[in-house]
């Protein structure tokens, strides 16, 4: 890889700093992906259409070595994150953008894969945890007995589901 090949880099910015690192990288003729959604905010009487970061602290640089390091010396930056598999970055990206573009609402999530450990958020069964057992339109949720070595298993829409780091169930 020469230093000019162009590849995508994560930059992880200084606390609400994306806007203007993505200011400054245009002014460097930089390429960046910032993805932004629409909100509304409030500010006693006076409603404002203000546009965030879809993922709030992240920004999305497609340069070289030396462009990143560029964008790293612009202050906004807490960490620079190499990407190994750029092709299936680069893919995410563009389903992100084609998304945005045909005017989609997006939200984030935290990704909820099989063999996480997850709470459910709302309806009757709000925070009982369990594991992920299964993907598709309809999650399998393990809620196990660890001393017998079973499970009872529950269908839960993923949407009701929230990834949690502790992994007692």
């Amino acid at each position: 890889m020469t230093s000019t090949t162009l590849r995508w880099w994560v930059v992880h910015t200084l606390p609400r700093q994306e806007k203007a690192l993505a200011e400054d990288l245009a002014k460097l003729n930089i390429e960046y992906f910032l993805p932004l959604q629409h909100s509304v905010r409030y500010y006693g009487k006076r409603k404002f259409k203000v546009d965030e970061p879809l993922f709030s602290g992240y920004l999305f640089v497609n340069g070289s070595h030396e462009q990143a390091i560029q964008a790293d010396r612009t202050g906004r930056v807490a960490s620079l994150i190499s990407v190994a598999d750029q092709a299936r970055l680069a893919g995410e990206l563009q389903t992100i953008r084609t998304v945005l573009e045909q005017g989609g609402e997006l939200s984030v999530a935290r990704l909820i894969k099989v063999g996480d450990t997850v709470e459910i958020k709302a309806g009757p069964f709000k925070g009982i945890r369990g594991v992920v057992d299964r993907s598709g339109p309809r999650g399998r949720l393990l809620l196990g007995i660890h001393l017998i070595e079973r499970a009872a298993v529950l269908e839960i829409e993923y949407t009701l589901l929230e990834r949690v780091d502790d992994q007692a169930v």
